[in-house]
């Protein structure tokens, strides 16, 4: 079946996706936009674990500020080029990372940044609150590893849901952002300030 060029620029209008990477999913889905849309992200989230080791030494500083300048947050986004660091998309994805992080007050971006002595005082800290209550080793352990993983949903950036959309992880936008911008895109570091706070 021959694709339209309406279809492929509906496809590409809507998915940010390249002509020709339009034109493969539609021949691969049989013109079936939505078969198509399922295509491209699959094929951009694998392409998008090839670029993840690639170098990023460009990007933004996005400043924001919210409750009438009670509290800011600045972070650093990182991509490969100053051209996609220009791009309308990815000055959007700081900014939206900037909010969930001062909606969310994450304390790290990625597990790995969590210091392995807070990662066993946490784990400790969990396993003497369920050993106080009498529980069995087995059912401590399954706990504490339920736990632990929750105060990761809760602590870690990239392991967050999005404040704007629930159903989306904060890792999920990075890999979708590699997948539409051609480029590795990184959460490098960032800062939260709030009154009073520490």
């Amino acid at each position: 079946m021959a694709v339209s060029s309406e279809l492929v620029k509906q496809l590409r209008e809507s998915t940010g996706a390249g002509m020709m990477d339009c034109k493969k999913a539609l021949d691969a889905s049989g013109g079936n936009l939505d078969q198509a849309h399922a295509w491209l992200l699959e094929r951009g989230l694998s392409s998008a674990a090839k670029k993840a080791s690639r170098e990023t030494n460009d990007g933004v500083v996005e400043l924001y500020q919210h409750s009438g300048g009670r509290l800011g947050v600045m972070v650093e986004v990182n991509c490969e080029t100053d051209f996609v660091a220009r791009t309308p998309d990815f000055k959007t994805l700081a900014h939206d990372v900037a909010i969930q992080i001062a909606s969310t007050g994450p304390l790290f971006v990625r597990r790995e940044d969590i210091p392995s002595t807070l990662l066993a005082a946490q784990t400790a800290s969990i396993r003497e609150e369920l050993g106080s209550q009498g529980k069995s080793a087995t059912d401590i352990d399954a706990e504490v590893a339920t736990r632990i993983e929750a105060w990761f949903k809760d602590s870690v950036l990239l392991e967050q849901s999005f404040v704007k959309d629930d159903s989306v992880k904060i890792s999920d936008m990075i890999k979708a952002a590699i997948s539409k911008m051609g480029e590795n895109v990184i959460v490098r570091r960032f800062s939260r300030f709030q009154l009073g706070g520490e």
